[in-house]
């Protein structure tokens, strides 16, 4: 199953002071449906209020239009002022992908977007950092220089012709700059000192920039210029880094504090265990750390795999426990609690939208008693779901298993891999429990449509048509999916831990149950289906994936037998 598409969008709106207006321009983000507005940040001095919120791309893109537009009608440039940079109304709007997105599809937004702003509201627009069209406009800093007050003159100038919208001076709304970029992570590293400045040594042992190169190579030495009078540097050991020290009285510790500005090249973990070293070397030590805003669900899963890779232990366990690790390892709740629902993107996404409600998030009871009520759903193809993803867990704990086996050290990265493939399937299947019983939900949906006219009867008649159709193909990848369990299955079987092959055994038989049940699902939604071509090459496939996995339950049981 594709990893769910989700970006970001951090709006920074020129007004800090006007709690009305904000509340105006935030109303439009929260009245788009498939977007989060996760953070309002005002600030008086810089009378300038950044607004982060998440979504999927098309809605986001909306929310992000329908913001621009109000602040357009409820800001006047010709009457502000600030402490922070500025030359429009929306000064500047990045997107920035976070999960399921690449950068040159964020570039792709941000293009669209910038149209949009530029053409239906005729502000001018330039495309900054990932999404400029030529290399002087990356940096905003270039972009917006002389501010609102000097854009004019700016918009006259042939070479600064905005990318998009008239060239000609908006008064009230100035300019926007939407770009793309990558995602920032705020992250503050806590030593074991109260000194800033030997806080701001580590710090400059690490960022990107470095430190200033001196005369003898002494801090006391005179700072080394270039031929254009310009401080010279001696670059840090990490890429992507910005980062400073300082002390929190809060706290009564000096941290490190980080800005990550391309995890995808300095994550997290690398950044923490460079900073312990580099503190160690000078006599200090880490005692853990802090995310300063949110991360993506994908950065903490990979430092709980970095940490356990360390250890030679497997990676192929269930989510919570990488976070788990992650959090232990990087020390997240050495000044406070960390709550992965309020720090962790797709999770803070999830708790307003209330999915914690999902089935595959009930306990076992529960589900088996909402399973047990008056409700239709969920029904056989949930509980088919349910029981490949069953099938697929009893792999995956033995590869776990056998991977921590006394003599088998020297396999573990092999049995990691197999409970790497078993998990994933586990959580497609655990995902296809709810997407059955919503398939369901959208064909009872599909039936109550107004049906008063021709028009509406037909319309009607396609929204059932296209229900049935993704009611006959939720249960179909539930059968492809459980099938492709048995690889992990029968691997497990042959070479896994000799002490649990029964357990891989029980596997085998929940995964051909679960695409016998599934195949059931298919056949009785295809029966309603008028596209008579499709059904037909769809059963064909299932009947020989049913046949399949009998061969192969059976094949696998009698090796169990051989091994009892």
């Amino acid at each position: 199953m594709a990893e769910q598409q989700i970006l970001e969008c951090v709006p920074n709106f020129s007004e800090g002071k006007d709690m009305d207006i904000i509340k105006q321009i935030t109303d439009q983000v929260e009245a788009v449906e498939g977007v989060d507005l996760l953070d309002v940040d005002p600030g008086q001095a810089t009378n300038r209020t950044v607004v982060t919120f998440v979504g999927t791309p098309e809605e986001v893109l909306e929310a992000a239009f329908r913001a621009v537009k109000k602040a357009s009608e409820l800001i006047d440039m010709r009457k502000h002022s600030g402490a922070h940079p500025r030359f429009g109304a929306t000064d500047v709007c990045p997107l920035v992908p976070v999960s399921g997105l690449e950068m040159k599809d964020a570039v792709e937004y941000a293009r669209r977007l910038a149209k949009r702003v530029g053409e239906e509201l005729e502000i001018p627009v330039y495309c900054y950092e990932h999404a400029a069209y030529e290399e002087k406009r990356q940096n905003l800093a270039q972009v917006r220089k002389g501010e609102y007050e000097g854009l004019k003159d700016k918009l006259a100038d042939p070479q600064w012709k905005p990318d998009f919208g008239p060239a000609r001076f908006n008064q009230q709304s100035g300019a926007t700059a939407v770009g793309a970029r990558d995602f920032l992570v705020a992250y503050n590293i806590n030593l074991n000192t109260t000194s800033t400045r030997r806080a701001n040594s580590v710090a400059f042992d690490i960022r990107e920039k470095g430190r200033v190169k001196r005369e003898g190579g002494k801090l006391t030495g005179k700072p080394i210029l270039d031929e254009n009078g310009e401080k010279v540097y001696t670059p840090g050991s990490l890429k992507k880094v910005k980062g400073i020290g300082w002390y929190i009285e809060e706290y009564g510790i000096a941290q490190l504090s980080l800005n990550l500005t391309d995890i995808s090249v300095t994550p997290v973990h690398v950044a923490f265990d460079e900073a312990c070293k580099r503190a160690e070397a000078r006599g200090l030590r880490v005692t853990g750390s802090e995310l300063v805003g949110l991360i993506p669900l994908k950065g903490m899963l990979e430092a709980g795999k970095y940490f356990l890779r360390k250890q030679n232990r497997s990676t192929g366990i269930p989510e919570k426990e990488l976070i788990k690790i992650a959090v232990r390892s990087l020390g997240l709740d050495d000044l406070y609690e960390f709550q992965p629902d309020e720090k962790i993107i797709e999770y803070k996404m999830a708790k307003k939208r209330g999915e914690q409600k999902k089935l595959n998030h009930m306990s076992v009871s529960d589900f088996s008693d909402e399973t047990a009520s008056e409700s239709p759903a969920p029904g056989g193809g949930s509980v088919s779901a349910y029981m490949g993803s069953l099938g697929a867990a009893l792999a995956t704990m033995v590869a776990n298993l056998s991977s921590h086996k006394r003599g088998w050290d020297h396999r573990w990265k092999e049995f990691s891999d197999w409970a790497d493939q078993g998990i994933a399937l586990q959580d497609e299947l655990k995902k296809l429990v709810d997407e059955d019983t919503q398939a369901f939900n959208k064909i009872m949906a599909a039936f109550k449509l107004p049906k008063s006219n021709d028009q509406e009867k037909a319309a009607r008649h396609q929204a059932i048509q296209d229900a049935t159709r993704n009611a006959i193909m939720v249960p179909y990848r539930i059968m492809e999916k459980a099938y492709e369990a048995f690889e992990v299955i029968e691997a497990m079987v042959e070479q896994g831990n000799p002490n649990s092959v029964t357990d891989a055994g029980v596997g085998a038989c929940a995964v051909r149950s679960a695409v016998k049940g599934a195949f059931m699902n298919v056949r009785i939604n295809a029966a309603d289906l008028e596209d008579q071509d499709f059904v037909d090459q769809i059963v064909q496939k299932g009947k020989q994936i049913e046949q399949q996995a009998e061969q192969k339950e059976q094949e696998i049981l009698k090796k169990v037998e051989e091994k009892m």
